[in-house]
């Protein structure tokens, strides 16, 4: 199957301790609709110790060739040479204090031209807290926070999810073409097309399908899959905020 789908990134930060936070960031994909410029995304913690998250991001560059980079935010200049403001997406608070069995929030703010859809990474990344970090904490907070981790080995998993801008004048575009054996999307609009809870299952036994899965197609780009004999495939085809389920049977 070719496809234009982003990937998810996870972090593994293995550190010492026996109490630890567990976080969760809830969904993986986000997305900045046309009339937005900022967007809440909550963390919560459901482990045994506060969690201590530092809040990262990245802006997501697609070569021509399909391949993409993930690029520091760039920051633009007045004619004196003095940053201004950032070109891009920034969250607000960077550091966030979330208490074992707490959730708290982080606004992602977007500053930037609106004339074509960008794409970001922004890593959610338990850490040990240092001095000068931009923690808010006392050298005695740090040091019973460091002294409840020092026993045993755990691990603090810290998550990256994927933000999606879309263009200030947004269009969706997505035309379908079929033939006998292949089913083909291909988006030309300006902002990305979702196919959530995609299925691929047999048409004769119902608990024959395939792992669910979910796939994005960027401006410009396009899915296609085989149809296959005695195969049906479904999926929720979103484009931003209408959807339409869509059912092919490879014998129709």
């Amino acid at each position: 199957m070719k496809q234009a789908v982003l990937s998810i990134g996870l972090l593994l930060c293995a550190l010492g301790a026996q109490a630890a936070p567990a976080i969760n960031v809830g969904v993986v994909y986000d997305y900045l609709e046309q009339d937005r410029s900022s967007y809440l995304k909550r963390v919560s913690n459901t482990g045994t110790s506060t969690a201590f998250i530092r809040v990262d991001v990245l802006e997501i560059v697609y070569n021509a060739d399909g391949t993409h980079r993930e690029v520091p935010v760039a920051s633009l200049t007045d004619s004196d040479g003095n940053t201004t403001r950032r070109d891009g997406l920034m969250a607000s608070p960077a550091r966030l204090i979330v208490p074992a069995n707490g959730r708290q929030g982080t606004r992602l703010l977007y500053m930037g031209p609106r004339d074509k859809e960008r794409y970001f990474r922004v890593r959610f990344i338990p850490v040990v807290p240092e001095k000068d970090d931009n923690f808010a904490i006392t050298d005695e907070e740090r040091a019973d926070y460091k002294d409840s981790l020092a026993a045993g080995i755990n691990v603090m998993a810290g998550y990256g999810t994927v933000f999606f801008v879309r263009p200030k004048a947004t269009r969706f575009d997505t035309q379908i073409n079929q033939t006998g054996n292949q089913y083909q999307l291909r988006n030309n609009g300006n902002s990305v097309v979702v196919l959530d809870e995609f299925r691929d299952c047999s048409l004769t036994a119902k608990s024959d399908c395939l792992p669910t899965t979910k796939h994005h197609i960027l401006p410009g780009r396009q899915l296609v899959f085989e149809k296959k004999t005695d195969r049906t495939y479904g999926f929720q085809l979103i484009e931003g905020q209408n959807k339409k389920t869509v059912t092919v049977n490879s014998n129709g």
